[in-house]
């Protein structure tokens, strides 16, 4: 693993923040059948590592990773952290805690003082946001929690966020089925900067949601729950389109991560990967090591995983390949996913929104359509 290592900053500014990744990210099967919906590769390396780098570059010393699903795989990519430039604490969650709980259990190991700021991050969302300014601004203003959020043109599918105009939170809102009910189309964007105290305070042992439990408990209880809404890049990347989207805007720059490898441009091409002569990769394409795309394949938006094959004379366009997956020769696959080892055969037109099982076969029984969810929609699957 390459080491990033964090800007300067003062001692005074460095801190500690929990990163919740223990979700089995359902929304994005087959891609995550063998491996953690954070570990996923996304623009040449896995979407934990730009979430840690960027952390890292705004201070924070001390990662606690909330792990469950397949936990034993952050371990063994991470180890102590010390490859990032960080100190990491891996702490697995045994039965669901919810996002509440999951937080007060990660807090155990936690060295920070009750007064002292603690960064969360959902470990699903890929956002431009300037995380020191978030800390450093709810230093300042004296607040509780100061909450991430974000503005999205269709608001129905979130709970709502309104705020004041000092930025004061007034409520949280489920999500409106009325157009009277829409109050705002600020939401939760999933950061957040807690003082350690009230972190503390979060009920142990039990699923709590911070949404519907801890954060409308503060607000009645008089808390200051202060929010921060911005124009900065977000995108949840629950979903395989999500997914593709974050991909190839990390990869052509509109998004900044100093653990993207290689510079920003149309396509990158990892280290091992063979790209035919004849062959065009554009759109924020990302061919990862021991890939191979044939001559005259076209491949526009997509992510091709490692050991991967794309067949001569094949469209790709915004789709996700796994590993070790072969694409037969002049094949048609726009929006879809062929997981991990499974064949699509030569010739093949494979439909919008398909899911290619792990080791299946197209055409076979072996895949599903699904309907397309919202790319942006918000889920802890």
């Amino acid at each position: 693993m390459s080491q990033i290592r964090p800007a300067r900053v003062p001692e005074t500014a460095a801190s500690e923040a929990i990163i919740l990744v223990g979700g089995k990210g359902t929304r994005l099967h087959p891609l995550t059948t063998h491996t953690p919906k954070p570990l996923l590769p996304v623009a040449g390396v896995p979407f934990l590592t730009h979430q840690l780098a960027r952390a890292a570059a705004a201070g924070v010393t001390r990662v606690v990773l909330a792990t469950s699903y397949l936990a034993g795989l952050f371990e063994d990519r991470y180890g102590d952290g010390s490859g990032l430039g960080l100190e990491l604490v891996h702490v697995t969650e045994d039965e669901p805690l919810g996002t509440g709980g999951a937080i007060r259990n990660a807090a155990r190991h936690l060295t920070c003082g009750p007064d002292d700021p603690v960064l969360v991050f959902n470990g699903d969302i890929l956002a431009g946001l300037d995380i020191a300014a978030l800390r450093d601004g709810h230093r300042a203003s004296g607040a509780d929690v100061t909450l991430h959020l974000t503005r999205v043109p269709d608001p129905r599918a979130f709970g709502l966020v309104p705020t004041d105009a000092t930025g004061r939170v007034l409520g949280f809102l489920e999500k409106p089925e009325t157009p009277e009910q829409i109050v705002t189309d600020q939401i939760n964007a999933g950061c957040y900067v807690f003082s350690r105290r009230v972190v503390d305070a979060i009920p142990e042992g039990r699923p709590v949601s911070v949404e519907r439990e801890t954060f409308p408990g503060l607000l009645a209880s008089g808390a200051v729950l202060r929010g921060v809404c911005d124009d900065s890049y977000w995108l949840d990347l629950g979903t395989p389109a999500a997914f593709a989207t974050g991909s190839a805007d990390l990869v052509r720059g509109r998004v900044d991560s100093p653990a993207l490898p290689g510079p920003a441009g149309e396509s990158l091409v990892l280290p091992g990967a063979v790209v035919a002569p004849g062959a065009l990769l554009g759109g924020g394409t990302v061919v990862c090591e021991g890939a191979v795309v044939e001559a005259g394949a076209v491949v526009e938006g997509s992510v091709v995983l490692r050991g991967a094959r794309v067949g001569a004379g094949t469209l790709l366009h915004r789709s996700v390949v796994g590993e070790g997956a072969v694409i037969g020769a002049d094949c048609s696959i726009a929006e879809a996913v062929v997981g991990d080892r499974a064949e699509v055969v030569a010739g093949c037109r494979v439909p919008r929104e398909t899911r290619i099982d792990c080791g299946g076969r197209w055409p076979a029984a072996h895949a599903s359509t699904v309907p397309a969810a919202p790319a942006n929609a918000s889920a802890t699957g």
